[in-house]
C-alpha cells in the first residue's frame, strides 16, 4: 500500500488530502505540530474581539474522522528532520514515518529582521497562541481607560508595523471595534491612538491605485494615523524608534513585517529562495525529488510566464489541489497536471461591516457588497469543514461508547 504523508496542516495541506481521499487505497498521513487548523485570514477578527477561538479554529482529529478513508490518520507530532534519501520523517517525539510520496504545506512564519534592536520582543501573530495574547493586549488597554477615571484620559497607543494586508486588516478592525466600545458603554474617554507603519512610500503596495485609495480613505475615518516610508529601528518598553527619526510611544506593538517558510531540518537540502521557500517545478514536485511536493506559502510558485505568486488563500487552494491529484495520477501511472495559478482576486476586510476588493483584476467593490462577498467566500471553505468534523466527532462518539 503506497504511503503519503502530509506535513502541514493548513489551507495547503487540507485542500491536498481533499484530493488524496479519494484514493481508498494509500494510506495518508497528516502531521502538524498543532491539534488544529488555524483559519489564518480570520485571527484578525479574533483579535479585535468580533470572534472566538471557536470560529477560527478547525479540530484535526475530527476532520480526519470525517473523511470517508479507513487508512488516513492524523498525527499531533513536531517534525524534526525530513531524509528525503531514506523517505523517512523524524519527528522530536521519536515517531519516525515513512512515506513514498510527501507533501510539505508547513506554510510560513513572520520574519523578524535581526537588525531590528529588541523586535526578538515581539511575538509571530500567525500563530493563534499570540493572537490571543494580542486579543488580550487589546481588551487590557480598552479597560484600563476606563479602570481608573484620574487615568482614563491618559493615551494609549497601539503601533502595527507592516501596511500588508495583515497590517492594514488588524488595524482597521482594532480601530472599529474599539470605537464600537466607547460608543456603546458611552465613556467619557475614547483617545485610544493606533497607528501603522509602512516601509513603502504607500499602504498595501502592489495592489492597484484605486484600491489603495478605497483603503487609505476607510483607514484615516477610522482614525488611524498612517506613516508610510518609515521604518522601525529599535522597540523598547513603551517606545518605538523610526527610521524618521522619530521616537514614539506605544502601549504594545504589533509587527507584521515579511514571511519566512517554517524552520524544518531537512528543508536545507531542498532548493531555496531568499526566503527559504521551495522551489518547484510546473508540477510543484521539488528539483531534488519527484516524489516530494511543497505547495503553499512554503513553496515558490510561479504562472507559467514566470510570475512569482503572493501567498495567500487562493494559491493555497490551486497548489495543494493540484499536488493531491498529480500524487494520485502518479500511483496510478497517468499524466501529471500542470499548476496554473491564477488570482480570482483580492479582498480586504477593513472593519465591521466594510471592507474593499478587487475581482478578477476587472471590478473593484467597497463597502457592505465587499464584505458580504468576503464573508461568502470564508463561509464556502468553512462550511464543508464543519460538516466533516461533525461527522467525524459521531462517529468517535460511536467507537468511544462501543469501546473499540
Amino acid at each position: 500500500m503506497e504511503k503519503v504523508v502530509i506535513i502541514g496542516g493548513g489551507y495547503a495541506g487540507i485542500y491536498a488530502l481533499r484530493q488524496l481521499v479519494q484514493n481508498k487505497n494509500i494510506k495518508i498521513t497528516l502531521i502538524d505540530k498543532h491539534t488544529f487548523h488555524n483559519l489564518q485570514p480570520e485571527v484578525y477578527d479574533l483579535i479585535a474581539n468580533k470572534s472566538n477561538i471557536a470560529d477560527v479554529t478547525i479540530d484535526l482529529t475530527t476532520l480526519c474522522m470525517g473523511f470517508d478513508h479507513d487508512f488516513l490518520e492524523f498525527k499531533n507530532l513536531k517534525v524534526r528532520n525530513i531524509d528525503k534519501d531514506a523517505q523517512k520523517i523524524y519527528t522530536e517525539e521519536q515517531e519516525i514515518v515513512e512515506y513514498d510520496y510527501l507533501i510539505m504545506a508547513a506554510g510560513t512564519r513572520t520574519f523578524f529582521p535581526t537588525q531590528i534592536e529588541g523586535l526578538n520582543n515581539a511575538h509571530d501573530i500567525k500563530k493563534l497562541h499570540w493572537a490571543m495574547f494580542f486579543k488580550q493586549s487589546f481588551e487590557n488597554e480598552l479597560f484600563k481607560k476606563i479602570r481608573d477615571e484620574a487615568k482614563q484620559c491618559e493615551d494609549t497607543h497601539i503601533v502595527v508595523v507592516g501596511a500588508g494586508l495583515s497590517g492594514v486588516e488588524i488595524a482597521a478592525e482594532m480601530a472599529y471595534n474599539s470605537r464600537k466600545f466607547f460608543k456603546r458603554g458611552n465613556f467619557s474617554c475614547d483617545n485610544l491612538k493606533i497607528s501603522l507603519i509602512s516601509s513603502a512610500d504607500t499602504i498595501l503596495p502592489g495592489l492597484n491605485k484605486e484600491l489603495i485609495n478605497i483603503s487609505h480613505h476607510r483607514l484615516k475615518s477610522l482614525g488611524i494615523k498612517i506613516i508610510t516610508g518609515t521604518k522601525l529601528t529599535k522597540m523598547e518598553d513603551g517606545y518605538a524608534h523610526l527610521s524618521n527619526g522619530t521616537k514614539i510611544n506605544q502601549s504594545f506593538l504589533i509587527f507584521t513585517g515579511g514571511i519566512e517558510s517554517s524552520k524544518i531540518k531537512g528543508l536545507e537540502n531542498f532548493e531555496t529562495n531568499q526566503r527559504g521557500q521551495i522551489k518547484v517545478n510546473k508540477f510543484l514536485q521539488t528539483n531534488e525529488n519527484k516524489n516530494v511536493f511543497a505547495v503553499g506559502d512554503i513553496a515558490e510558485i510561479k504562472t507559467p510566464d514566470g510570475e512569482l505568486m503572493p501567498p495567500n488563500v487562493t494559491i493555497a487552494r490551486i497548489s495543494g489541489t493540484t499536488a493531491g491529484k498529480n500524487i494520485l495520477n502518479m500511483i496510478e501511472k497517468r499524466g501529471l497536471h500542470e499548476c496554473k495559478p491564477k488570482l480570482d482576486g483580492i479582498l480586504i476586510a477593513l472593519g465591521g461591516k466594510y471592507a474593499a476588493g478587487n475581482l478578477y483584476g476587472l471590478l473593484n467593490v467597497k463597502g457592505r457588497i465587499a464584505y458580504e462577498i468576503k464573508s461568502y467566500v470564508f463561509s464556502s471553505y468553512r462550511k464543508p469543514l464543519i460538516k466533516l468534523i461533525k461527522k467525524g466527532y459521531n462517529r468517535l462518539k460511536k467507537i468511544k461508547e462501543n469501546g473499540y
